[in-house]
């Protein structure tokens, strides 16, 4: 549907820290983007206009004065610690960073090499902290994905985001990894995006600047206006819930009104029940407006006081209690992209530093969090490297590892953490817990959530176990059920008294209940068909005398049990874990080991092993029979283990060390050899396979290291190629416009039809007319000829000393001068200006006035 204009924003005249600013970031193919965005802004919007563009650092760039010939705004580069105007635009300078700090623009030196550097992202996640839903950020044409992680935080922060479809850039790359990273508001051509940009800041109206809370999963300013429609609400969350399966009744209803008010502002719909409607036509926006209530902020150790009391008070008496050896147990709550989680883990570690007595107890961490795109980047474990600003410098090098554009979680850390999507309103919890940390979450429940939750995390929590809620968040009426060790850091005990579990509202998801069918009379025994009473006794058969066995993958993974296989295979302690070669009784663990990797190696075949012992002295033995599955194909390239157990034989009694021991104890040494020998040729080759793999992985950075480089030369080449292009053109239409004008005055001197002789400094020939030639012997070739070399036909012997003279002097000369063949000619010589009056040359005219002679001498004789 059409959507009307929206008005203009209030126009700023004068610098301010409450501006709204707009980020315009483009690379290769982004000259003509900016053109085309910034021809159609209009001069009274009110907004600051940032420029971002890969530039080469050695090239003196045009874009300022490009850009100026297109847009009435003023457009100027960017200087640092100036605060901008509204209603301009600033061009980012060569070979520096732009950011934005307390409403002013900061330049600095690149802080890495070049092929590294992210200008678009570091302004967009300098303007997210800055500014928050005060910024948006516009991407345009370029190659690579710089501006996608910047854009995330933006929209985080409650800024507005766009991106230029992908189809109308010259390089699609950088709009194309932004889109697909789901956090692009709207996407348009370059010359819509103006209006859409407007149409959007005027549906959300003014916004203000607002501190984003920690770990927040919604973040947006409070104070604005609600839903102008009571009813459209539930209808809107009804819909979610019958698209994404989560119920978002229970959050405040002004929580869910701002998120609702943006999507509306994105698609420039002004009623809540016009919006409604729009996603029943439109199932995936459903999609983007979850994901848009639940955009989580978080950092690194975010409220120091409360990561400081939690490493001086809470660890410490946590790690006391705990027994030698044991595994403490901690749930983070909205987890977000997995900061808060890892500040735990880092913060576990470094506690066990500074008590070694407790270096046997570990920490497993469950960080949980509804939206499945903050799940899978917080698995990553990458940050950007803004995060150094985040934490001491010392705990950034011991517990990451520096990237190229960030830094990776190390596996230590990363190992601690065990990430899931998990909805705390309806998923069941996790229980056993010493710590919980349910932090800036439950500020967005309505107090019937919030009362529900609480004593489900009372119950979650272990006697004595320690609960973090955010700053602005309280127990409320379960003060009966936590002891408070800080209120100023919100961290409570758990307190002695029980909760039982028929007191709590555990939150389990509803199953669908399956229709029952129309009630028939039971089918008696005898009314099977006779077509399925093979299949009923070849089933019988199977699970009455088939021997027990296990089906294996070339891995070991056992993907098929048959029978009852208790004694021979059981699961190892720790995660669960179904391999064979974990899972194998001690006593057949190493022969079966060997027999599965000699039969993988064959790829074809049946070996057995008769008469393994599995408790000694035990009156059966084990017939293990391992063979490789070719047929049929689903099951091609496994192997099937089948065990059977039959009684051993009655030996008869032997004194000790005879001839028979002595062979036993020589293959069993024998065997024990062979084992070692293995076990040393399988150390071997991990090493090398271990350092085959660092080569490769040594190589493959400094390949991408390359590969970033010549992308960036590319780019900055490109850019370079643009403004040449552009002045290019400019250039050309100069030279048709001078050779126009050449001609004309060539035209004009030749309609005269006065012979003139043009000068140079040095009295050499330097232009002429065609009126000349009939009195001084000029061809084309004779163009920079003295004038001392010309024959005429004048009878002036005195020309060149006059010329000089005139020259010398700047006076001006004229002589009537008659001619070998009769003629009389009025001869004037003067100076040769330049339109800066400079002298370069003098200028000879030869007017005829031979007719006027001879009328004159007729007069006279009369």
């Amino acid at each position: 549907m059409p959507t009307p204009a929206p008005p203009s924003p209030p126009t700023h005249e004068s610098p301010g820290v409450g501006l709204a600013m707009v980020a315009l970031g483009a690379s290769a193919g982004g000259l003509i983007a900016l053109q085309d965005f910034l021809a159609r802004v209009p001069a009274n919007t009110g907004l600051v206009y940032l420029v971002v563009q890969h530039l080469d650092p050695d090239h003196e760039p045009m874009l300022a004065q490009l850009l100026q010939r297109v847009t009435a705004l003023p457009v100027q580069d960017a200087s640092d610690g100036i605060r901008p105007h509204a209603n301009a635009v600033y061009v980012i300078p060569p070979n520096t960073e732009l950011t934005v700090a307390g409403g002013l623009l900061r330049l600095a030196p690149p802080a890495q090499p070049r092929g590294q550097r992210l200008p678009i992202d570091l302004l967009l996640l300098s303007m997210a902290e800055d500014l928050g839903a005060r910024a948006c950020g516009v991407l345009l044409s370029g190659m690579g994905s710089d501006g996608s992680l910047g854009l995330q935080a933006l929209r985080a922060s409650g800024g507005l985001t766009l991106a230029q479809t992908p189809e109308n850039a010259q390089f699609d790359s950088m709009p194309r990894s932004a889109i697909a990273s789901g956090c692009v508001d709207i996407v348009a051509p370059a010359h819509e995006l103006p209006e859409r940009l407007l149409q959007a800041l005027a549906q959300r109206g003014p916004t203000k600047g607002q501190a984003t809370a920690p770990d927040s999963r919604v973040n947006a300013p409070e104070g604005e206006a609600l839903l102008d429609e009571d009813a459209a609400l539930p209808v809107i969350v009804g819909l979610l819930r019958a698209h994404c399966k989560h119920d978002l009744s229970d959050y405040k209803p002004s929580t869910l009104g701002r998120r609702i008010q943006r999507r509306m502002g994105v698609h420039g719909l002004a009623t809540a029940s016009a919006y409604a409607e729009f996603l029943r036509q439109n199932p995936q926006e459903l999609d983007l407006l979850f994901k848009e209530m639940l955009i989580g902020v978080t950092q690194f150790f975010r409220d120091p006081d409360t990561w400081l009391e939690l490493a001086q008070k809470v660890l410490p008496t946590l790690l006391e209690r705990s027994e030698p050896g044991s595994r403490l147990r901690a749930w983070v709550v909205g987890c977000s992209t997995g900061e808060e989680a890892y500040s735990l883990a880092i913060l576990f570690q470094e506690a066990l530093a500074q008590q070694p007595e407790h270096q046997g107890l570990s920490l497993q961490i469950f960080a949980s969090d509804l939206s499945g795109d903050a799940i899978a980047l917080a698995r990553r474990g990458f940050y950007p490297a803004k995060i150094a600003g985040d934490m001491d410098p010392a705990l950034l090098a011991r517990y990451f590892s520096p990237q190229a554009d960030g830094y990776l979680i190390n596996k230590q850390i990363r190992e601690m953490v065990l990430f899931a999507q998990h909805d705390v309103i309806q998923d069941p919890p996790f229980t056993k817990l010493d710590l919980l940390s349910c932090r800036n979450l439950m500020i967005y429940f309505n107090a019937g959530l919030q009362r529900r939750l609480l004593p489900l995390f009372s119950y979650s929590l272990r006697p004595g176990g320690a609960l973090l809620l955010g700053a602005a968040e309280t127990v409320g009426s379960a003060q009966a059920l936590f002891t408070p060790l800080s209120l100023k850091s919100r961290i409570f005990w758990r307190s002695g008294l029980a909760v039982g579990a028929s007191t709590v509202d555990f939150p389990i998801n509803p199953r669908p209940q399956p229709k029952r069918p129309p009630e028939e009379s039971p089918v008696s025994q005898t009314a099977v068909p006779s077509t399925q009473l093979q299949a009923h006794a070849e089933q019988a058969l199977l699970q009455e005398f088939s021997p027990a066995a296990v089906l294996v993958n070339a891995q070991g993974d056992v993907v098929f049990i048959n029978g009852r296989v208790g004694r021979f295979l059981e699961p190892a302690a720790g995660k669960a874990n179904w391999n064979i070669h974990v899972m194998a009784h001690p006593a057949i663990r190493s022969q079966l080991a060997a027999a599965l990797r000699q039969l993988l190696q064959d790829r074809h075949g049946c070996i057995e092993l008769p008469g393994l012992e599995l408790d000694p002295p035990s009156p059966t033995r084990l017939d293990l029979t391992l063979k490789y599955m070719r047929e049929p194909s689903s099951l091609a390239g496994m192997v099937m283990v089948v065990f059977r157990e039959r009684a051993a034989p009655t030996r008869s009694r032997r004194k000790p060390g005879s001839a028979a021991d002595a062979g036993a104890i020589a293959d069993l040494e024998r065997c024990r050899e062979e084992i070692q020998a293995l076990r040393q040729e399988m150390g071997a080759a991990a090493e090398e396979l271990q350092a085959a793999n660092e080569e490769l992985q040594s190589t493959n950075e400094e390949l991408q290291s390359a590969n970033e480089e010549l992308t960036t030369s590319k780019e900055e080449s490109q850019s370079m190629n643009e403004e040449l292009q552009t002045l290019n053109g400019e250039l050309q239409t100069k030279l048709d416009d001078l050779a126009l004008a050449q001609s004309d005055m060539q035209n004009l001197l030749n309609s005269t039809d006065i012979a003139t002789l043009f000068l140079d400094s040095q009295l050499h020939v330097r232009r002429y007319t065609e009126q000349i030639t009939r009195i001084v012997h000029l061809r084309p070739s004779d163009v920079g000829r003295p004038l001392t070399d010309l024959a005429s036909t004048l009878i002036y012997p005195e020309l060149l000393a006059d010329a000089q003279e005139t020259l010398r002097s700047l006076s001006f000369s004229e002589k009537e001068i008659h001619t070998t063949d009769g003629l009389c000619f009025q001869v004037r010589i003067k100076p040769y200006r330049t339109l800066s009056n400079v002298i370069q040359g003098v200028v000879i005219t030869l007017i005829d006035i031979t007719a006027a002679k001879a009328l004159e001498a007729r007069l006279r004789k009369a």
